[in-house]
């Protein structure tokens, strides 16, 4: 007799217990999406210096005009936290004190991959699609490359644009954010 496996979906409020309780605690590097609590890759000395990097360029551009935020959580819905590496938010008087940003908040987000390419693509960017998110930016750090996905669909994104080495990149939302690839691996 074949058994079947019974997977359990958590809801955020559950997940914020878990942390609460100590079952998981500020250290660990989880995220969860879709009711699955997914670990994260380990941050690399590359990975963090893309993520800095990019982080000043957004600030030097925009200024006032979004919030940049660093590996924190965006609540998409009741299943799902993740922590994208850098998200542009509406710009809030309270920064977001008082409730997490959810997909309304979103101008753009950005996913820096090492070794989570697939990850990223597979898991994180169908779900900021299917919530609405309006503009993702995958970093690949192997291929020195950026993918550009826009117009946000329940099946996914309709655009995909990769943009490599010495061409301008430029957001759809942001029209200030333009720069060249280049511009993102100094090193």
């Amino acid at each position: 007799m074949r058994g079947t496996i019974l997977r359990r979906k958590f809801t955020v409020e559950e997940y914020h217990r878990m942390h609460a309780a100590g079952i998981l605690t500020e250290d660990d590097r989880v995220e969860l999406l879709e009711g699955e609590v997914f670990a994260m890759a380990p941050i690399s000395s590359r990975h963090a210096a893309c993520v800095n990097n990019l982080a000043r360029i957004f600030q030097e551009k925009l200024g006032k005009k979004a919030i940049v935020s660093v590996q924190n959580p965006i609540r998409i819905g009741e299943h799902s936290e993740p922590q994208p590496d850098i998200a542009l938010l509406k710009p809030r008087p309270d920064f977001y004190f008082s409730q997490l940003p959810g997909p309304e908040d979103v101008l753009l987000l950005v996913e820096v991959a090492e070794t989570s390419v697939s990850y990223d693509r597979d898991l994180k960017i169908p779900l900021y699609s299917r919530a609405g998110i309006p503009e993702v930016w995958l970093v690949d750090l192997e291929s020195r490359t950026i993918t550009v996905f826009a117009d946000p669909q329940a099946q996914g994104y309709a655009e995909e644009q990769v943009f490599r080495s010495k061409q301008v990149l430029f957001s759809r939302v942001l029209p200030d954010l333009r720069f060249t690839v280049r511009e993102i691996f100094p090193f």
